[in-house]
């Protein structure tokens, strides 16, 4: 372990011991006091990444189970829950269906990367948007809107774009390090971010607060009210970045001569294979489903996703084996992912994020703010917080309990709560600023394409106007179309 990375565990662990010591207020129960230790804990170990995700998910876990199984329960101080509730508390994430429907998306983009039909969308879009600077940055990012339809992960998006672009950027003889590369690098990362807000199902973070908000409120958002809402702020979103992106960073050639390479290498794919026939009819109907939930048919988005992978993993009409899939799925993300949901449950049950919400939010008065100055002053804490965490879930295992519990404080006819809590998560995914701000912003930082200077150049205006287009949907749209 790095000497850093030993300092920031022993951090956390002091942390946690100092909130546990600490005299409890009289309007805060006892287990939600020591809730609110292991939420510190787990922020620190979040922000500084002194473990994995998964050994962070696992600590989290062992801590809420002991520290509940020995705190008085709320309804009858004088007894203990013990660790077997304690335990069954800690892990109730586990069984949201928000983590199956990440695990069957999943399991699709594994299907993706198996058949190597995600590659062959890409090149074949990107071939077909022409080979001008400008229309290349079109063609990024109508890839990353494509990709964020069928491949739920952030990470796993850049991680099919960036080889392809660093490819386009060799076959036309360009080093990694010339204008073009920067180019279309930092447009991918920064449009799989805003399509991140404009996809229910394209990031796994979305998923922790609709868990949240079914635990809460008792209500799912459809894959299709999902689009309803923030879509439209990620179609101007792709606009602003495509023009923030063509002024910022200007290729030394007026068109590149080689446009003929993308087609090279689409053909280098040779025909669509049998799997990828039958991936692409599956891929089609589950976003034909999932797209009119509610609509057309009574079958949810998690149940439709699940059915997807029975199919995909059927004998002769389905696309892979079980020891294929086990081999690529990321479990960890998983585990991470029911732990936030478990540490977001467990702070709303035992009272610590509704005590942390009123003397935090509510102090500074904003309760009482008109609805759309709560808004702003939200979304701007939520953008100046996410500068300390790498990981978007993380911040919204954080964050969204808290903003369900001040909703939850306030008067229920004042507006619509949950509106406001989605709108909170749409914020979470801004990773706009810094290459630390999303897991797949240092994917590609790690390439040497841009400097941070470069992308600070392009966070900036992206972080402001999407935050001002975020007060705007507030005062108009999303009031017309009932989020709010």
């Amino acid at each position: 372990m790095k000497k850093k990375d030993a300092i920031a565990l022993i951090a956390a662990f002091l942390v946690l011991l100092i909130i546990l010591i600490l005299p409890n207020p009289d309007s805060l129960p006892l287990v939600g006091q020591r809730a609110l230790a292991v939420l510190a804990f787990a922020v620190v170990l979040w922000v500084t990444e002194a473990v994995s995700y998964p050994v962070s998910a696992v600590m989290i876990v062992s801590l809420l189970a002991v520290l509940i199984g020995i705190s008085p329960a709320i309804e009858d101080p004088g007894t203990i829950y013990g660790t077997s509730q304690g335990l069954s508390m800690a892990v109730e994430g586990f069984s949201s269906s928000a983590v199956l429907l990440v695990g069957g998306a999943l399991v699709l983009a594994t299907a993706m990367e198996i058949t190597g039909l995600h590659k062959r969308i890409a090149l074949y879009i990107m071939s077909k948007v022409g080979t001008k600077p400008g229309a290349l940055v079109i063609g990024t990012i109508i890839v990353s809107f494509v990709l964020a339809l069928f491949v739920p992960s952030a990470t796993a998006r850049a991680g099919t774009l960036v080889p392809i672009l660093l490819g386009i950027v060799a076959a036309f003889g360009l080093a990694k390090q010339s204008k073009l590369a920067a180019l279309l690098m930092i447009t991918a990362v920064q449009s799989i971010s805003i399509w991140n807000v404009g996809i229910k199902t394209a990031a796994a973070q979305n998923m922790v607060a609709l868990g949240f908000m079914e635990s809460a409120f008792g209500i799912d958002v459809t894959w299709g009210e999902w689009f309803l809402y923030a879509a439209p702020w990620a179609f101007i979103m792709s606009i602003v970045l495509y023009i923030v992106m063509v002024k910022l960073i200007k290729p030394n050639m007026s068109e590149i001569k080689e446009g003929v390479s993308i087609t090279n290498q689409l053909k280098e794919l040779g025909k669509i294979s049998g799997k990828e026939w039958r991936l692409i009819i599956i891929a089609g109907l589950l976003l034909l489903f999932w797209s009119t939930e509610g609509v057309l048919h009574p079958l949810d988005s998690t149940t439709v996703t699940i059915v997807a992978v029975a199919i995909m993993l059927t004998p002769v009409i389905g696309i892979f084996s079980w020891k294929e899939v086990q081999r690529k799925v990321p479990w960890g993300t998983l585990i991470v992912f029911a732990t936030g949901i478990s540490l977001g449950i467990v702070l709303l049950a035992t009272e610590g994020a509704t005590w942390l919400s009123s003397n935090s939010f509510e102090i500074l008065g904003v309760s009482s703010l008109p609805l759309v100055a709560m808004i702003a002053v939200l979304a701007l804490f939520n953008i100046l917080i996410h500068l300390g965490f790498a990981s978007a879930t993380s911040l919204a295992s954080a964050f969204i309990p808290i903003v369900i519990a001040l909703v939850g404080s306030m008067e229920p006819a004042a507006f619509n709560g949950p509106g406001l809590v989605l709108i909170m998560q749409f914020v979470i995914s801004f990773g706009f600023l810094l290459p630390v701000s999303a897991p797949q912003n240092m994917l590609a930082y790690g390439t040497g394409t841009f400097t941070l200077k470069q992308f600070i150049k392009s966070g900036v205006p992206l972080t402001v106007i999407g935050y001002l287009l975020i007060i705007l949907f507030s005062a108009t749209y999303w009031q017309w179309v009932g989020l709010l």
